[in-house]
């Protein structure tokens, strides 16, 4: 049982004013797995005021300071190595082999990319006789999703942190343990008193008392276009700065100059990865009209490499979904796209052999026309949808024809027409081929997909404010 049935606020571990908790289930088996404290308003007021007794400290620290705190941070993070592969297998489902790759590594890139990050932010700069001046926002919230339980949180607090900003972080109550270690980290590697605080509990409630609280200044929230919108109408009573990372429905564009079967290893690949619960998935396949049946066969030939199973296993490489909710959501999608298009596998139900635990068969449908709701609504399930085209035009044409503008791919040998095509995709992210993102890249998104950019100096530059001092340099 994993339990911290406390919040983390001004450096101390404290029972929450409600004196209740929350379950936590595991998805793999169905079973309690450990609780939570479940946070009130009075526990983020606690937090709030903790972090703003500190704020103007944190922001005239110097530059070196924080560098220096967020490379204690660093070291620490890499001694819980095995402690946060196996929390986050076990709250998330994520296979071990992803836990360790890919969710726990993400913790160290953006930590690292912090680092290198504040030495390209200009905090201070002479314009004739006046100074202008980079500085923190303030107290910060930070509301987190379950699907990533250590990149979305280290991408938050590394920025903050990097820009001298306290915060107050909620991550999501279906993954909060990795965040538990988290603050248990900060508290190992001296971070002073106030600087971070934790507070777990309902969005309804911990998020609602976040965004907002007058006297917190920026929220950061990662999740549902529905709640992102709950946070907006919250944080304009007190014009907070907001970032918003939400929903995504990203194309993969594949040419006709392609190795299909490569093809379709990147795109089972970049739709199954973390049981298809990634707001980049590229979770609408777009192949040329002329190569759909070649196409189809050599997905049908993959896909039994993308094998389901418990995520403690060797070899397993899709995992359940998070909650009954996600699962229950996922097979209306299901349902729903067996009325739209063509299944050619997967389906409804789990998985033979896989009674207990939330998970999801790989599912492919074909035939798919852009209008449909399993090719404009997210799904956050391991389900494809092959859409064909018949030239550039129309293959741009489908690609920009959802609300959201996450991510795009584009697989294909002609370096110009991948060029043009990425040039005309209405997404913060498009990657081409293997191309890979580099953490002092900017990640956001266009249109529905959010607000505001992260990673690197791009994501600390959200954390500050900036102001001009006419007359400073006036003898």
């Amino acid at each position: 049982m994993f339990n911290r049935a406390k919040q983390y606020i001004n450096g101390e571990w404290v029972n929450s004013t409600s004196n209740e908790s929350v379950e936590v289930i595991n998805p793999a088996t169905e079973e309690v797995l450990g609780k939570i404290a479940k946070g009130t308003r009075e526990d983020v007021d606690k937090a709030v005021e903790a972090a703003h007794a500190v704020y103007l400290e944190f922001r005239n620290t110097s530059v070196e300071y924080r560098k220096e705190l967020l490379q204690k941070i660093l070291e620490e993070y890499k001694k819980r190595k095995d402690d946060l592969i196996d929390a986050m297998t076990a709250e998330l489902g994520a296979p071990l082999q992803l836990s360790e790759k890919t969710h726990y590594q993400a913790g160290i890139n953006h930590f690292e990319g912090a680092i290198d990050g504040i030495e390209k932010v200009v905090f201070e700069e002479r314009r004739g006789e006046a100074l202008v001046v980079k500085e923190a926002v303030g107290v910060s919230g930070l509301i987190t999703p379950w699907n990533f339980p250590t990149n979305q949180t280290c991408i938050k607090l590394a920025a903050a942190f990097a820009a001298g900003c306290p915060v107050v972080l909620k991550p999501s109550s279906e993954t909060p343990f990795a965040a538990i270690i988290l603050a248990e980290i900060f508290e190992a590697a001296g971070v002073p008193k106030g600087y971070f605080n934790l507070v777990t509990g309902s969005g309804s409630v911990v998020g609602d008392a976040i965004s907002s609280h007058p006297k917190i200044r920026k929220v950061s929230f990662t999740g549902s276009g529905a709640a992102g919108k709950l946070i907006m109408k919250n944080a304009a009573d007190s014009f907070k700065k907001i970032s918003l990372e939400l929903g995504g429905k990203s194309p993969l564009i594949i040419l006709d100059d392609v190795d299909i079967e490569e093809a379709a290893e990147a795109a089972l690949t970049k739709i199954m990865n973390n049981s298809g619960q990634v707001c980049t998935a590229a979770s609408r396949t777009l192949i040329p009209e002329h190569l759909k049946e070649e196409f189809e066969a050599a997905i049908l030939k993959k896909l039994p490499e993308f094998t389901v199973g418990n995520p403690r296993e060797e070899g397993i490489r899709v995992g359940p979904l998070v909650s009954k909710e996600q699962f229950d959501t996922v097979q209306g999608y299901i349902l729903k796209g067996q009325d739209e298009a063509k299944l050619i596998a997967g389906g409804l139900g789990k998985p033979e052999g896989l009674g207990k635990g939330y998970f999801v068969k790989p599912t492919v449908f074909t035939d798919v026309k852009n209008n449909m709701t399993i090719a404009q609504e997210e799904i956050f399930g391991p389900v494809m949808t092959i859409l064909t085209y018949k030239d550039l035009d129309e293959a741009i044409e489908i690609a920009n024809d959802v609300e959201f503008g996450l991510a795009g791919y584009i697989i294909g040998n002609d370096k110009e027409v991948i060029r043009k095509l990425a040039r005309n995709i209405e997404s913060g992210v498009v990657s081409l081929n293997d191309g890979v993102r580099t953490n002092d890249l900017p990640f956001g998104g266009y249109k529905s997909s959010g607000i505001g950019r992260e990673w690197g100096d791009f994501g600390i530059e959200e954390y500050l404010e900036v102001k001009s001092i006419p007359g400073y340099f006036t003898e």
